[in-house]
């Protein structure tokens, strides 16, 4: 399972869009979202850690790594943006 912050989802349509970038680049990846953490877990199938947060990225958000997903380490969060990206 890889989990990635991101501060920047605020809503969701944000999860939407993110959900969507991720099964784009893994069709068969199982996807949960916590927007009260801003966390992304991810099982993928195909895809690498680095081609998802790309796709996350390429949506417009910014994912950071979670070393930790039971949420202990979080490296270099970026602080949350106020307003909503998605739109």
């Amino acid at each position: 399972m890889l989990s990635f912050q991101v501060t920047d989802m605020t809503c969701g349509h944000c999860a939407s869009k993110i959900t969507q970038a991720v099964r784009a680049a893994d069709p068969d990846a199982l996807v949960a979202v916590d927007l009260a953490t801003h966390r992304v877990s991810i099982q993928p199938t195909r895809a690498n850690a680095g081609d998802l947060a790309d796709a996350i990225k390429g949506a417009g958000y910014t994912p950071v790594a979670i070393d930790d997903p039971a949420g202990s380490t979080v490296a270099a969060v970026p602080e949350l943006r106020k307003g909503c990206r998605c739109g």
